[in-house]
């Protein structure tokens, strides 16, 4: 393994526990924060039957807003993607988030793939956090040889993509200033 694939998949388990999100507060929550936070917080039994459920992101999308119709749009949305790319979960991992409730069990989403893969080899304000493309565009940068080798899964990789092409360009000003360029 090379020393850069060894980082990243080390910066990818210190990156995928929710507790990230505090440093990069000002990014919007990706699909695993909004359902353990804004749709089913403090409900293990929600979270396991969620993550057991197999439907399309349109349906995802419906089940969401009847939990919270206070959510924005693309908060909807960037959840309902994350979830039909991701669930159903495996039948042993849905018994251990309901045994435990514990919302790092859950797939990573788009936005701590994003704070974990982006960072090692240029800035995420410029790379990233400024770059305004649609799902399959951002799917495209992994096509790149320096991109392809980032220790993603494709179910990953989509998750990113997905999350991406909702959230990102950020405007300017809500980046932090020690986070620019």
């Amino acid at each position: 393994m090379s020393v850069r694939r060894l980082l990243a998949a080390v910066a990818a388990g210190l990156f995928a526990a929710p507790a990230v999100a505090d440093d990069f507060a000002f990014m919007p929550p990706g699909g695993r924060s909004i359902l353990a936070g804004s749709l089913l917080p403090g409900d293990a039994e929600g979270l396991a039957e969620a993550a057991a459920r197999k439907a399309s992101a349109e349906d995802w999308a419906a089940w969401a807003r009847e939990r919270n119709p206070d959510l924005p749009d693309a908060a909807i949305e960037t959840f309902a993607g994350y979830a039909a790319l991701n669930f159903p979960m495996a039948a042993e991992a849905a018994q251990s988030l309901a045994e435990t409730g514990d919302p790092a069990l859950l797939p990573p989403d788009g936005k701590e793939l994003a704070i974990a893969q982006c960072q090692f080899c240029h800035s995420l304000f410029t790379g990233y956090l400024m770059q305004d493309r649609d799902e399959t565009n951002w799917r495209g940068t992994f096509k790149a040889p320096f991109h392809a080798e980032i220790p993603m899964s494709e179910v990953e990789r989509d998750t990113f993509a997905h999350y991406s092409a909702i959230n990102m360009p950020l405007k300017f000003g809500d980046v932090p200033p020690e986070l620019r360029f």
